[in-house]
């Protein structure tokens, strides 16, 4: 009889959350691995504020707006850390659950 930590090993990977399905229309968008997911927009975000942000530093007119997407983004710099925070503490109450195995060690 194989032992708990076998056992663990031949499951698929118990320590993500079950996808989160969106119903759109006759469609469906299945997310899975969603703190990855949201740090992934998140980076998205940061890089459209910053280039955009830098597009109206051309133009003295807009400046003021493009000092406001610089704040923005630098804002949105401070939230994923926040993110991967999350998913720690959240995989941190999942793991004391005696069937789960230990978090894994990559961060993205």
């Amino acid at each position: 009889m194989p032992d708990a930590q076998t056992h663990y090993q031949h499951k698929s990977n118990p320590q993500t959350l079950p996808p989160l399905t969106l119903h759109i229309g006759h469609e469906e968008l299945v997310i899975r691995k969603r703190y990855e997911v949201v740090s992934i927009v998140n980076d998205i975000l940061i890089g459209i504020w910053f280039v955009i942000g830098s597009f109206f530093f051309f133009y003295e007119a807009l400046t003021y707006y493009g000092t406001w997407l610089f704040l923005i983004g630098s804002i949105e710099m401070l939230i994923r850390p926040v993110i991967r925070l999350m998913r720690h503490v959240h995989i941190r109450r999942l793991r004391e659950m005696p069937q789960l195995p230990p978090e894994a060690a990559h961060d993205f």
